[in-house]
């Protein structure tokens, strides 16, 4: 059987969407060890995972979150407060990743590393001659493609010669301007390992692995020229079941009503963007309104709608299939979570990676991208409106359903890992076929 390091950014939405390929990998018979942060230790070792925490807690804000580990970051917005994050969370972090992700390969071996899009330490280490790396794709595929703008600015794929050129032009601008910050403090980890400096940004980094897990369905992404050939669409995987967690006492108010979920998911969580609004648009419509405020308390939001039910916490997979529009700000993980259970989406959403996600809702045809952070009341009935009337939503998403129910999600994605690890090539005739290397290099930061 074959031993798995798991290793990822402390952060939820790059921890929690890979504990059911871990438990996937343990049912099958191999061990796995999961490194990040103090958190997350419960949740991984109730998959049968044995944790191991980062060793620095000035790099571990998995219990209080960015704002409240690195209190500068509130003073800042847009462009630096970007830059800040991609800094802060995930550069200067890379020393102590590698220091410790060496550590427990001494204590233990593996066999395959597993990263998220964002842990560089592993790619790093493969680098430095250790286990192969794969990573997983905790949002839209990342990767530099001559066929698309840089991630991050939510633009369409333009594929002709002028679109092309346009996307070149923006991608020097971004390496100079957005990520020169980044990739400078990765560059000086990589000078301290002996390893040369690459003008590759933060997200060439993922062109490394040697499998790379996306946690959608083809179909979800844009049809791109140049996709790297070790992309695997598994699907998102089917979250872990709560046993705790008992219904609340409207629950049987689902039944007969159309339901219309609201989230705003764990990092932009400012309930005026988009609960307290959609609660307000929707309060006269012949619908139930469900919104999940995360980790807020729901009495917050004040006097509530007759037609609105607010919980801290329900499991998606419990409620989406009573769901007829989900309203979000684009977290990737909720919209997987409701195309694999068939229910279109309106999107709202700008920062982190959201402004991407709610382009490709629009752009596969599965919803409404609104365009903005702050939609106002009307903005939001009006989209509910128009999805719950049109029923090519509906069956975009539901094609969506079939695709990931056909992608395999967390089973599928421990046959690739096994593979992986036992040195051999994953089967690329199921894989989407395309071009990469195992290695960075500089000439990566043009594509």
């Amino acid at each position: 059987m074959a031993r798995f390091l798991f290793a990822t950014v402390p952060a939820v939405g790059h921890t929690v969407p890979a504990l059911p390929v871990a438990r996937a990998l343990i049912e099958r018979g191999h061990t796995v060890r999961w490194y990040t942060g103090v958190a997350f230790a419960e949740k991984i070792t109730a998959v049968g995972a044995k944790f191991h925490p980062i060793t620095d807690p000035d790099f571990d804000y998995s219990l209080v979150g960015l704002e409240e580990h690195y209190p500068r970051r509130r003073e800042l917005s847009g462009l630096k407060k970007l830059q800040f994050d991609l800094v802060q969370g995930f550069s200067k972090p890379v020393p102590n990743q590698v220091r410790d992700l060496m550590a427990l390969l001494q204590e233990e071996p593996a066999d395959a590393v597993v990263t998220d899009t964002a842990f560089i330490g592993g790619v790093l280490l493969q680098e430095l001659g250790g286990p192969p790396v794969a990573g997983f794709g905790i949002s839209v595929l990342p990767f530099p493609s001559r066929d698309l703008a840089p991630f991050g600015m939510g633009l369409a794929p333009a594929t002709g010669p002028l679109g092309r050129l346009r996307n070149k032009a923006l991608a020097g601008f971004t390496r100079q301007v957005v990520y020169r910050p980044v990739t400078a403090e990765i560059n000086r980890t990589r000078r301290m390992l002996g390893l040369p400096a690459t003008a590759g940004t933060i997200f060439s980094y993922p062109l490394a692995t040697r499998l790379y897990l996306q946690f959608s369905p083809p179909s979800f992404e844009y049809d791109v020229s140049d996709l790297p050939g070790q992309v695997a669409f598994v699907g998102p995987p089917r979250p872990p079941v709560d046993p705790g967690w008992e219904p609340p006492s409207w629950w049987h108010e689902l039944s007969g009503r159309r339901v219309v979920l609201v989230n705003q998911g764990t990092v932009a969580t400012d309930a005026d963007q988009l609960i307290r609004p959609a609660l307000a648009g929707l309060a006269d419509e012949d619908v139930l309104v469900v919104a999940v405020t995360g980790g807020s308390d729901p009495a917050e939001l004040g006097p509530l709608p007759a037609n609105a039910r607010v919980e801290r916490f329900i499991p998606f997979d419990q409620l989406l299939p009573r769901v007829e529009v989900f309203v979000t700000n684009g977290g990737y993980g909720g919209v997987q979570l409701a195309l694999s259970h068939g229910v279109p989406i309106v999107g709202a959403g700008r920062t982190e990676d959201k402004i991407e996600v709610n382009a490709r809702v629009a752009a596969s045809g599965v919803g409404v991208d609104l365009r903005t952070q702050t939609p106002g009341p009307d903005v939001i009935r009006g989209a509910v409106a128009k999805v719950l009337a049109d029923s090519r939503y509906a069956t975009a998403a539901r094609r969506m359903q079939a695709e990931i129910a056909q992608a395999g999600r967390e089973t599928r994605a421990a046959e690739l890992l096994e593979q992986l690890a036992d040195g051999s090539t994953p089967d690329r005739s199921e894989l989407v076929s395309g071009t990469a290397g195992d290695r960075l290099h500089p000439d990566h930061a043009a594509c």
